[in-house]
């Protein structure tokens, strides 16, 4: 039931009349939130003003298959520079080819070859009978030990030049080239040599000593193996 507006009115004078302690004491304001004081705020330094962009400036690259227009290397000789170059390449082949030439004149064209005369050791270093090969390789002569004395020959086949091989067990020398034979006096006997090996100059040196000359020979077929100097005599 809702009140009439007497009795509200009533509820208010009562209220007002009664005394002071007994009114209802009303709520305190509600005290200020406290406030947190922020940190200060740091302003960043001011940076330095961008200079503004230039403007591209475009770059042409030549290309790997031609060279660029302003290029006047090798790659872009004229008909005019082509002449002066070969002109200018051919006086220094010239003067290198005069060069080298000039200096080649200087220096004759000698063949060193060992010497032609040599001394092959005292007749008591060999054993009679025997074939020595000692100075084969250095002179290609072998000196043959006989009873009565001694004789060179030349180790070269008359056939084509070969040097032919001392076989002591079949006692002869046999060419590996051809087959060339010849006995241990120097005659040929068999395969395609024409003539006998040849004998060279063998004589004593004035120290006792066995001395060979290469540059005088001694042929068969001619008669020279009877000569003195085609045979050394010692006993």
């Amino acid at each position: 039931m809702e009140p009439t507006n007497g009795s509200k009115e009533d509820s208010k004078q009562a209220i007002s009349e009664a005394p002071e302690g007994t009114q209802a004491k009303e709520a305190p304001p509600p005290a200020p939130a406290a406030t947190v004081a922020s940190p200060p705020k740091v302003t960043p330094p001011p940076k330095p003003a961008a200079k503004p962009a230039s403007p591209a400036i475009g770059v042409k690259k030549p290309k790997q298959d031609r060279p660029p227009e302003n290029d006047h290397g090798i790659w872009r000789i004229s008909r005019r520079n082509f002449f002066s170059v070969a002109g200018w390449a051919s006086f220094f082949v010239f003067l290198a080819t005069s060069t080298v030439a000039t200096l080649r004149m200087m220096f004759p064209r000698i063949l060193y070859e060992p010497p032609s005369t040599f001394k092959a050791g005292f007749p008591d270093d060999y054993v009679v009978g025997e074939v020595s090969e000692k100075y084969k390789d250095d002179y290609r002569v072998w000196i043959v030990r006989e009873e009565d004395g001694f004789y060179a020959l030349l180790a070269i086949c008359t056939h084509l030049g070969c040097t032919p091989r001392w076989l002591a067990s079949e006692d002869k020398f046999k060419c590996p080239c051809h087959g060339s034979g010849y006995r241990k006096s120097g005659v040929n006997f068999e395969g395609p040599a024409p003539r006998p090996l040849e004998r060279l100059k063998i004589t004593f040196a004035d120290d006792g000593q066995i001395l060979v000359d290469k540059s005088v020979r001694f042929r068969y077929e001619n008669g020279d193996w009877t000569k003195p100097d085609a045979f050394l005599h010692y006993s």
